[in-house]
């Protein structure tokens, strides 16, 4: 008899909290449409998301999803940061942009990684703060997959279905259809059709 009620308490608690998370979810979409962002269809916000700012800047497919925790920061009105259609970002993933991030259809991004299409300039006497920021668009092809820890620098292309490994530091663009890894990240091998 306990056994039962037990497993119809986690049951319901279960159904709440997944109808909970739903409604914020709802509720997110609807404030970040309010703002200006662009939903191409069903997109599954998280529970606890970093507020942001210039939402007109944000565009998302159909099918995106993004765990908790993701920063999707937009330095200026001008900045675009585009998800695919039924793409997966895991938690603590941060984009940063003040030009252009382009995440292609169908690609997963692993937790905790870095994606930026800018740099601080510097030089001597120069404070890094004070320098302008130099930027270049970075796009993220279709069917990807970047594994935890990735980092992506500015003006980096990275081909469609191409891997990257968990820790790796890409500074140059990667071709399509490669599995690459290390700092800076560099082709391991092809992937075979």
């Amino acid at each position: 008899m306990f056994d039962s009620a037990a497993r119809a308490y986690r049951k319901l608690r279960k159904l709440i909290l997944r109808c909970l998370c739903g409604l914020v979810s709802r509720c997110r979409k609807w404030v970040l449409r309010l703002c200006g962002a662009k939903f191409g269809g069903k997109v599954r916000l998280p529970f606890w998301m970093e507020p942001v700012m210039h939402a007109e800047c944000l565009t998302f497919g159909d099918g995106a999803a993004l765990d908790q925790w993701v920063t999707l920061l937009a330095t200026n009105e001008r900045a675009r940061i585009t998800i695919g259609r039924r793409c997966y970002v895991n938690r603590h993933t941060m984009f940063d942009a003040s030009e252009s991030i382009e995440v292609g259809d169908d690609t997963m991004i692993g937790p905790f990684c870095y994606i930026t299409d800018h740099d601080h300039t510097f030089g001597p006497g120069m404070s890094p703060g004070s320098a302008p920021l130099t930027s270049a668009p970075t796009r993220i092809g279709e069917r990807c997959w970047l594994g935890a820890h990735v980092t992506i620098l500015k003006g980096v292309t990275i081909g469609d279905g191409t891997v990257v490994g968990a820790g790796s530091v890409v500074t140059q663009s990667l071709p399509a259809n490669v599995v690459a890894a290390g700092i800076p990240a560099r082709v391991i091998r092809d992937i075979a059709d």
